[in-house]
């Protein structure tokens, strides 16, 4: 991406005193032109670059600049390194870890012996998810509508977006776009999403800014929970909700108290524990559950 060649063209001007377009084009595997044009938006965006003919010439910034101002220090250079780590983790390619050799030249601190950050973003679903993740990205790039089956609580449906952002969060995938069928953003979990297209429309960008994501935006609560756990639920409550979610009683069990977002995901959480909880309130869902109960005494 631009972005990323650019970044790693600067990178590389402030841990060299001098390096030519030739060699930066080789670096970066493109054309002579592109690395100029690269150099002219560098200067554009107030970096003091200078460029030199002749034998002894080539690209540089200029020294007081060097010496006053670093881009990053090595510990924002690691962290760099292990998002883009992070982003081969996803797809099972090499390649960000290419971008990271190019970032690193001519200074070995910043190669993987002196890591101490690993992210690893793959999942049970590389497979289904990489493909999904690669289509969405070049859709975003070329502004062009995707078509896909979308499987949610209230059934399925076809949807055409124009998508915006890729997400990673809540340890899941997610794009954000333009629903045509809404008429509003809408976010996708890709796990959700079926014979993923992308369209031969392409649409114009609409002015959007980043989407808000905070837990109580896009998961509002509203089911107020209390409910009493086994001793050995622990673990599980402290991972999924923290310790502060519920209270130790005198006999060992624990009384969990939470707000909960969608009625049939609490039920299914619940029943995961088995007979190691007992849900006591909402009083509604309580009875609820004692039909589900009794509809699986009769099949087994």
């Amino acid at each position: 991406m631009k972005i990323d060649r650019q970044l790693g063209i600067l990178s590389v001007l402030l841990q060299k005193d001098t390096v030519t377009a030739p060699y930066l084009a080789e670096q970066f595997e493109v054309s002579r032109r592109t690395i100029n044009r690269d150099i002219e938006d560098l200067c554009k965006a107030g970096i003091p670059i200078v460029t030199k003919q002749g034998v002894n010439g080539g690209i540089s910034i200029m020294e007081d600049y060097k010496l006053d101002k670093t881009l990053f220090t090595q510990r924002e250079m690691q962290d760099i390194l292990a998002g883009l780590r992070s982003l081969d983790s996803v797809n099972g390619t090499n390649r960000y870890g290419k971008l990271m050799e190019k970032l690193s030249a001519g200074s070995s601190d910043f190669m993987v012996g002196n890591q101490s950050v690993l992210i690893d973003l793959s999942s049970w679903y590389k497979d289904s998810l990489a493909p999904k993740i690669e289509l969405i990205r070049t859709a975003i790039d070329q502004c062009r509508e995707l078509e896909f089956v979308y499987y949610s609580p209230n059934g399925e449906s076809v949807r055409l977006i124009e998508p915006y952002y890729l997400i990673f969060r809540w340890t899941s995938w997610y794009v954000w776009g333009w629903c045509k069928k809404r008429q509003d953003f809408r976010l996708f979990k890709l796990n959700r999403m079926d014979h993923l297209q992308m369209a031969e429309k392409v649409f114009v960008k609409k002015q959007v800014s980043m989407p808000d994501l905070r837990n109580e935006r896009i998961f509002p609560g509203g089911i107020k929970v209390k409910a009493l756990f086994e001793p050995e639920c622990k673990w599980r409550l402290v991972e999924e909700f923290g310790s502060g979610s519920f209270t130790e009683q005198e006999d060992g069990k624990l009384l969990f108290q939470a707000d909960y977002t969608n009625k049939k995901n609490l039920i299914a959480w619940i029943l995961s524990f088995g007979d190691k909880v007992e849900l006591l309130e909402p009083q509604e869902i309580r009875a609820e559950m004692l039909n589900i109960a009794k509809g699986i005494q009769k099949i087994y």
